[in-house]
């Protein structure tokens, strides 16, 4: 087992690895921006480094800071958590070649899960369905209309790296595919540095479900369930449940069984999700994320499993404790994302001074956050600021105890998407597990009514 990480990373899932390393025995560096001074992460870590200003390409983007940062405080591992340069291969790269692992998978298995297009042929070599779609980058506003005529309207087009929405262009006509196919490619180069996008048919009312894999360095493979992510707004996920309300236990047991033998295929090592989306009873692979997901505490949840110490294990290593037939499901969860935005303007950013903070407690409620009274959220990042989890023995439990965890919280003067979340989960179709991805569309409509 190592005995120093450095945690590239900021926010929440930095104190959500500081805690797992805590509970391992092993010692953390903090790296921080200027704008992260007052951060909590830096508390909790055992050494702290200053790596840049607050830009993010000064910091924690900065591969040269982070990785010198490494050097000068002896550390034997870098966890680069989500977000930032997790799914990086040349930063995966540059750690192996100066003697520092790093936490996550192969950079060969980045490379070939992160490029969309050759994922999508990889996948379906080994079995999974796709959505009818380009079987490579587009060359050209011209072809990409060629395509969507054979594909009939609506179509989306995406990045052919990254993920999290960017890069994202849902097309219903020749005109509008035509504007979004120049804005999907500087989108898509802004934030990953690679401007090829590709297209699929855009289903209009699917699930959005994922699969949780953890894979080692021997050939074992185990799936800890589904979790289902439909509810988002512009690609961005808000709440996060597992089981799926929409799967029975045959769905289920298929799906990943097919997950485990794909994973098994490719040599995939560490952590890892692969999504779907879920159309009549029918999975169609979109990607797969080569990270820890926002989302996994809903699993841990259920399986009782913490994959972020399973996930340094096994870079440690060690090999699977965990057979499949020994992971139990048990009552399910749900994920409230709280996040520094004004709901009723827009979903704006609202940075700023938190004055005062309470955070629920209570049997079953799980608060993953790095804010506190005193603490200034910085603009210059993702806006996420606290995930509220509860757990139960029943959907209707989990809701009623998410129900009861919002109405608690409190983050003032700031505007948050609390009363918003809240809404949500009080909705009669979601109470009854009736939504798809165009579900928060239709529901912020009502709202506006």
């Amino acid at each position: 087992m190592f005995s120093k990480i450095l945690i590239a990373n900021r926010g929440e899932i930095a104190v959500r690895i500081i805690r797992a390393c805590k509970e391992l025995g092993i010692n953390t560096v903090a790296v921080y921006s200027e704008a992260d001074k007052n951060s909590f992460h830096l508390e909790l870590a055992d050494e702290t480094v200053c790596i840049g200003k607050a830009p993010p390409h000064e910091s924690y983007l900065n591969i040269s800071s982070i990785i010198s940062a490494a050097e000068i405080t002896d550390s034997e591992a870098i966890h680069p958590g989500y977000g930032f340069l997790a799914e990086n291969p040349y930063f995966a790269e540059v750690c192996e070649s100066c003697g520092i692992k790093f936490i996550g998978p192969s950079a060969e298995n980045m490379r070939l899960m992160g490029d969309k297009v050759k994922a999508r042929e990889t996948v379906s070599k080994a079995g999974l369905s796709l959505i009818p779609g380009s079987k490579k980058v587009l060359a050209s506003k011209e072809e990409a209309v060629s395509l969507a005529k054979k594909l009939s309207y609506p179509v989306i087009l995406k990045a052919k790296a990254g993920g999290g929405g960017r890069g994202m262009r849902i097309c219903h006509s020749d005109v509008r595919l035509v504007s979004a196919f120049m804005n999907a490619q500087a989108e898509a180069e802004l934030a990953f540095g690679d401007s090829q996008i590709y297209m699929e048919k855009f289903l209009e009312r699917p699930r959005h479900i994922e699969v949780q894999i953890a894979a080692d360095n021997y050939g074992n493979v185990i799936h800890l369930g589904e979790r289902d992510c439909s509810i988002q707004r512009r690609h961005q996920k808000l709440i996060e449940e597992a089981p799926s309300p929409a799967l029975n236990n045959k769905l289920r047991a298929n799906l990943g069984e097919m997950v485990s033998k794909v994973i098994k295929d490719i040599h995939y090592t560490s952590v890892g999700t692969v999504e779907f989306l879920l159309d009549n009873e029918h999975f169609y692979f979109i990607e797969m994320n080569t990270r820890i997901q926002v989302e996994h505490p809903v699993t841990e949840e259920i399986t009782g499993v913490d994959l972020v110490k399973l996930q340094i294990s096994m870079a440690a290593g060690e090999k699977l404790k965990i057979k499949q037939n020994e992971i139990s499901f048990e009552g399910t969860a749900i994920e409230c994302r709280i996040n520094a935005e004004d709901s009723e303007n827009n979903f704006i950013p609202s940075a700023g001074r938190i004055e005062f903070c309470y955070f629920p407690g209570g049997k079953d409620v799980r608060v993953d956050t790095h804010v506190y009274a005193g603490y200034t959220v910085p603009p210059n990042y993702d806006s996420l600021i606290a995930k509220i989890i509860t757990k139960g023995k029943t959907r209707k439990e989990t809701l009623q105890k998410m129900d009861r965890a919002l109405g608690e919280l409190l983050i003032e003067p700031n505007k948050t998407t609390v009363s918003f979340c809240r809404k949500i989960i009080n909705d009669s179709d979601f109470r009854r597990g009736i939504y798809n991805t165009d579900f928060l569309k239709k529901f912020i409509s009502r709202e506006e009514e």
